[in-house]
């Protein structure tokens, strides 16, 4: 169904005259008459009656004339949501963080937000590898990941993280020495399968710098390893960004050496066209130009 038929429908019936009708649609009445008999035509339903008082409904006309402006309304809205798709304006954005971008990826959320209210945006805490799986399967968009060991997926660097060891607060100043600490107490770790990049940086940090431990899976999160580390169960190498939520009873030390620091960046996959998530990007882009955060 042509849509132009049935807007010069709707607007006949509403004006009630070929003139006015014709005048409003910017074409000549002519033209106006040979839609109108297109439609009927295809309908083959009689849907005005012309004379002195101008064009008046058909019964017929009448039933048709609300389904008419009701697939108008749905055409209209269809349009607009698909121009809108087109300008990244409306769809949706299916996004990946982790602990370390605890703050920063919330908040280019709420910046995009503002300039983009109409997408709607799902923001998921899940480890680098697997943000890094999700994107080259399509899953997620764009990801604030480590960076990635393939080169399928572009990536950004956006800031430097930082490891720390989340001991019991009451260890004193004297004894926070790091091999001190591991003869101490028992290392904890979370499952591979949940923080795979930070278990490896666990164990490149000890190798490089000669230090011995005795790591134990113990979390499929970085909140339950601070709660066993405030009970004195044992310790935990993390990312910087666990002070945000540091629970009573944790301090946090920074140890010196090798494999210490790494980059943390915007990821995405090239192959997928995607223009809200470009959108997001360039707001991610424009925050680092800035100086809000450096590498």
């Amino acid at each position: 169904m042509d849509m132009k038929l049935l807007r010069a429908f709707v607007t006949l019936a509403r004006l009630g005259s070929y003139h006015d009708a014709a005048e409003a649609m910017y074409i000549t009445q002519p033209a106006l008459t040979k839609k109108i008999q297109s439609l009927e035509k295809i309908t083959g339903i009689a849907l005005f009656q012309r004379g002195r008082q101008g064009a008046k409904l058909t019964e017929p006309g009448k039933q048709l004339l609300s389904r008419a402006q009701k697939l108008l309304k749905h055409y209209e809205e269809f349009s607009e949501y698909a121009q809108n798709l087109q300008k990244g304006s409306s769809g949706k954005l299916t996004l990946g963080f982790g602990i370390s971008s605890f703050q920063l990826a919330p908040r280019c959320v709420s910046l995009f937000r503002e300039q983009y209210p109409d997408v709607e945006v799902l923001l998921d805490d899940v480890p680098s590898d697997v943000q890094c799986r999700m994107l080259l399967e399509g899953k997620l968009l764009a990801g604030f990941t480590r960076e990635p060991l393939t080169d399928k997926l572009n990536f950004s660097p956006l800031f430097t993280e930082s490891l720390v060891l989340a001991i019991p607060a009451g260890i004193t100043l004297k004894s926070q020495k790091i091999q001190s600490i591991l003869n101490q107490y028992q290392l904890l770790q979370m499952t591979p399968d949940r923080g795979r990049g930070l278990v490896e940086q666990t164990e490149k940090f000890l190798q490089e710098n000669n230090y011995t431990g005795k790591p134990s899976s113990a979390a499929n999160d970085i909140h339950t390893l601070l709660a066993l580390v405030a009970t004195g169960y044992g310790v935990a190498l993390l990312p910087a960004g666990t002070n945000y939520f540091l629970p009573k009873g944790v301090s946090l030390i920074r140890p010196e050496g090798n494999y210490t620091k790494w980059n943390i960046g915007i990821t995405w996959n090239p192959q997928i066209d995607d223009v809200a998530r470009d959108n997001f990007l360039q707001i991610v882009n424009n925050i680092k130009l800035n100086g809000c955060y450096s590498i």
